[in-house]
């Protein structure tokens, strides 16, 4: 085995997390800061709320809500064209009425 190859071992290595809460743990770095730890996850707490550091909820709330907002459109002219057809449906129209 190679002599000096291994990283410094730290037994008491400090883990801080963003809400204040520290604990140790051994690890080759001396110190390490997180967001976000069992004190205050929501898994762990029961709590219901969002863990979101890059703003990927808000942007797939964004995406639903121009997906739930097409969708109507689409039905709304599907719905104006049976009132002024009296042509049977085609089997998209029929499909794009069954979802709601």
């Amino acid at each position: 085995m190679k002599a000096n190859i291994h990283p410094e071992w730290y037994p008491e290595a400090r883990i801080t997390c963003a809400c204040g809460n520290t604990f140790t743990i051994g690890s080759t770095k001396p110190e390490f800061r997180v967001e976000i730890c069992s004190n205050c996850h929501p898994f762990f707490t029961g709590q219901m709320k969002f863990v979101d550091t890059m703003g990927k909820v808000e942007k797939f709330q964004a995406k639903m809500a121009a997906s739930n907002e097409r969708r109507s459109q689409i039905k709304k002219k599907v719905e104006e064209r049976i009132q002024k057809d009296d042509r049977p449906l085609t089997l998209r129209e029929m499909l794009q009425l069954a979802k709601k």
